[in-house]
């Protein structure tokens, strides 16, 4: 997503947590890796890896909404829309960002219902570990809090750019483009939300 004031005080939370679990997904590959031989050649078991596995699976689920929003990673099918109108493109962009801050917003607001419960009722899991439920369900909620601010925020910068210049909001919303893409993947462009469409 092309750079502005939204998009870059965004960024440095979710970048950070983002690398966090980028560091979390090696430690648990190596830990999965001592299972592996452990269980082969000593007959040993660490116990709860693979129930953690499934806690990083949530958490890092939910983390990364927010850094794919922020890069334009989320799939769009847009095929028809580099076709149409200027203003007609620019309300699909606007009502793409706002359809997925609801729905955001809506699952951080039913998600918190889960370490609330978690929390109230002193939850452990049924493994070995008897892991404190409320520590991964409050860190997969703030996945989801974090991508519901960010998706909110974006929803409202589209539609304060509606208003005024649309060509900018179908520049800042809008889908990126082939060359764009292929920029991305080949290199050329360091970071996608630095990405500056050429004229």
């Amino acid at each position: 997503m092309p750079s502005n004031p939204f998009t870059r005080a965004l960024q440095g939370a979710s970048r950070l947590l983002t690398l966090a679990c980028g560091w979390w997904f090696i430690a648990l590959s190596a830990l999965t890796c001592f299972e592996m031989v452990a269980r082969k050649l000593f007959n040993y078991s660490v116990q709860g890896v693979d129930e953690i596995g499934g806690y990083t699976l949530a958490v890092t689920s939910a983390i990364g909404f927010s850094y794919a929003l922020l890069l334009k990673a989320h799939t769009r099918v847009d095929f028809l829309l580099a076709r149409l109108p200027v203003g007609l493109r620019a309300f699909l962009n606007l009502a793409a960002m706002v359809t997925l801050a609801a729905m955001a917003l809506f699952a951080a607001y039913r998600g918190y219902t889960v370490p609330e419960e978690s929390i109230e009722f002193q939850s452990v899991s049924t493994s070995p570990l008897q892991t404190p439920l409320w520590i991964p369900h409050s860190l997969w909620f703030l996945g989801w809090l974090l991508f519901a601010a960010c998706a909110a925020i974006l929803a409202w910068h589209a539609a304060a750019l509606f208003l005024r210049d649309k060509r900018e909001l179908n520049r800042q919303y809008g889908p990126l483009t082939l060359e764009e893409e292929i920029e991305a993947e080949a290199g050329e462009v360091l970071h996608p939300a630095h990405a500056e469409r050429k004229p």
